[in-house]
């Protein structure tokens, strides 16, 4: 499979990547094994591999041969890249995509890298690190844009601006998000922003076995906890291993919020609302049907700056529907699940549905918008298992 088809694939993608040490970090993982790494993560799931081949990272090309021998999914190249020579050797060495840094070429030697690539039967990453790059990809036509999160001068993490690039990515171009991403909630935050891929290094060769942190970081369904109204139930919340955080912002609403609480990175907030979307911090709004007589009408929709990324799928308010999983497993999209769900039947849910995540909020509360924590952390336990 190309790289390029290996990232178009359904769902997140991740390309996961052996690096030894790092510029901002230094030794990370000196005794590393390519070939075992890239067997590892490609049975995690990983859709492309990236080996560093640069001295800098404690690559040498011969971790790209090794890693070659041990799977079969696509192998990124990935190095300060300028010349044929350098596109020639990663493919003898066993590529099937290199890696251009705009940050380091001109659009005439981009070009030119581009065509070779081409002819090499190459597949190319090309990546941007600010909005000036990110024009100059799509102008030249790459079909493979990365977003780099990282400032390789000063090696500080933006998320905020990368997500923000990922989001201006043409749909008919591949967008990968690089650099910085430690949780599911950060992959989630950059699936919804438009990437098909995450590229992940430092958080994984840092772990103490990498291919279960990327089984953990591609994991679905998400899991979220609605009608938090404390920071207490937030860090119950995080602390359980929850993805999403959500907060009501309906003053009708049992468990209405004053506002929407900072949350750790291990969560992604969520502004849930009637009718329309208000204003507040979170980088995601949940918006509910107006219902005569009802707080909520019964289905929503979730929006990331005002744009569609999924849709919520729930009972009426207080009531009961025996058809709801059916009719749920039947939806095509990014769905998120929800209707009286707890510990006892989010299992049998997910096997029904199989939904991009899950949300529960009444039946883990003490009483409205008191959170148990016994209840919260039995509901995820149940939701990963």
């Amino acid at each position: 499979m190309r790289f390029s088809d290996a990232l178009a694939g359904p769902g997140l993608g991740a390309i996961a990547e052996i690096k030894r040490r790092s510029p901002s970090l230094g030794d990370i993982r000196p005794d590393a094994d390519p070939a075992r790494l890239a067997r590892d993560y490609a049975a995690a799931g990983a859709a492309a591999v990236s080996v560093l081949v640069d001295e800098r990272f404690g690559g040498t090309w011969d971790d790209l041969r090794a890693a070659r021998t041990a799977t079969s999914v696509p192998l990124l190249a990935k190095g300060f890249f300028s010349s044929e020579e350098h596109l020639r050797t990663a493919k003898e060495a066993g590529a099937d995509a290199v890696l251009l840094l705009l940050r380091d070429l001109d659009d005439g030697r981009t070009r030119t890298l581009l065509g070779i690539a081409a002819e090499l039967g190459l597949d190319t990453l090309v990546e941007a690190h600010d909005a000036d790059e990110l024009e100059r990809a799509v102008i030249l036509g790459a079909p493979v844009i990365g977003v780099n999160a990282r400032d390789l001068s000063t090696f500080e993490i933006d998320r905020d601006t990368q997500l923000a690039l990922v989001a201006r990515i043409p749909a008919d171009r591949i967008a990968v998000a690089e650099s910085g991403i430690r949780t599911r909630a950060q992959g989630a935050a950059a699936e919804l922003a438009g990437a098909d891929a995450i590229l992940v290094g430092s958080t994984l060769m840092q772990a103490p076995d990498p291919a279960a942190k990327l089984r953990e970081l591609l994991r679905r369904p998400l899991v979220k906890v609605c009608g938090l109204t404390r920071e207490e139930d937030v860090a119950v919340a995080a602390d359980a291993g929850a993805d999403l955080a959500g907060f009501v912002l309906a003053p009708e609403s049992p468990r209405a919020a004053a506002d929407v609480l900072p949350v750790p990175e291990e969560l992604l907030a969520v502004a849930v609302w009637v009718g329309e979307p208000g204003t507040s911090g979170a980088p995601i709004d949940q918006v509910h049907e107006r219902e005569h007589g009802r707080v909520r009408g019964r289905n929503g929709v979730l929006l990331r700056e005002g744009e569609q990324v999924a849709r919520l799928l729930d009972l009426p308010w207080e009531e009961q529907d025996p058809g709801h999983w059916d009719h749920a497993a039947g939806e095509p999209g990014r769905i998120v699940l929800a209707g009286k769900l707890a510990a006892d039947n989010v299992a049998a849910a997910i096997e029904r549905v199989r939904p991009w995540a899950v949300d529960a909020s009444s039946r883990l509360e003490s009483e409205p918008g008191i959170k148990d924590p016994e209840k919260v952390r039995a509901y995820v336990e149940a939701a990963r298992d």
